[in-house]
């Protein structure tokens, strides 16, 4: 069964629509959905727990220590880690278990921004595609638990591109999956910047990334591009 696995931090506008939609479309093979909270000010455990989620405080912030937390409570054999502002297709548990089925151990959807601006068209065109860059969260991820242990899980001591590293390493022993269906992105983190300024910083940082910059450059330098 999927352990459904989401880390948090001040969702609780949007934690219960997202849950509610995960249990209403699990066609009841879902083991649970797991809240990963990083200390939120708001009550995204408490929005979180009354929808159905079990939902716990993670002892470190910062989604790779989250998600690996959330994957220790987990007991499904399939863990499918899912941002808090993405909505996968109603289909997903269908969808994973036909790619586990072909041999794929792990995998991800491409993406559609809830936006009708034509750039986030052309961004989101490119997820259809096996490239690096579109190895970010925001295309959800599924992995087999047992594969997901064997290397480690995801490296707590990452702040930025934690997805990026462990779909690298994974891929080095399983076959990964490109699901040809869109996963609905929020386009919120588009409210108060400007593309070009989004797609700098994150080309910016996937260029250190791949120099081989520490975890506090390329997470200083984030913040300074995006004025966070």
């Amino acid at each position: 069964m999927i352990s459904i696995i989401i880390p948090t931090f001040n969702e609780a506008e949007n934690i219960a629509q997202l849950v509610n939609y995960l249990f209403r479309h699990s066609q009841n093979d879902i083991s649970e959905i797991i809240i990963s909270d990083g200390g939120s000010a708001d009550d995204t455990i408490a929005q979180a727990a009354k929808a159905g989620a079990l939902s716990f405080k993670s002892p470190a912030k910062g989604r790779a220590a989250q998600m690996n937390y959330g994957a220790a409570k987990a007991k499904g054999d399939i863990l499918y880690f899912v941002h808090a502002d993405t909505f996968p297709p109603d289909s997903y548990v269908n969808d994973i278990n036909q790619m586990l089925d072909k041999g794929y151990r792990l995998g991800r959807y491409r993406t559609k921004f809830d936006s009708n601006k034509g750039i986030l068209k052309l961004n989101a065109f490119f997820t259809r595609f096996d490239l690096f860059m579109c190895y970010g969260g925001d295309q959800t991820l599924f992995i087999q638990k047992e594969l997901f242990h064997s290397i480690g899980g995801f490296d707590n001591t990452m702040g930025i591109m934690e997805d990026y590293e462990i779909i690298t390493r994974a891929r080095e022993k399983a076959k990964y999956a490109i699901i040809q269906k869109p996963a609905i992105v929020s386009a919120r983190k588009y409210d108060h910047r400007s593309w070009l300024t989004v797609q700098m910083a994150n080309y910016r940082i996937i260029k250190m990334y791949k120099q081989g910059a520490s975890q506090k450059a390329m997470v200083d330098k984030y913040k300074q591009l995006l004025g966070l």
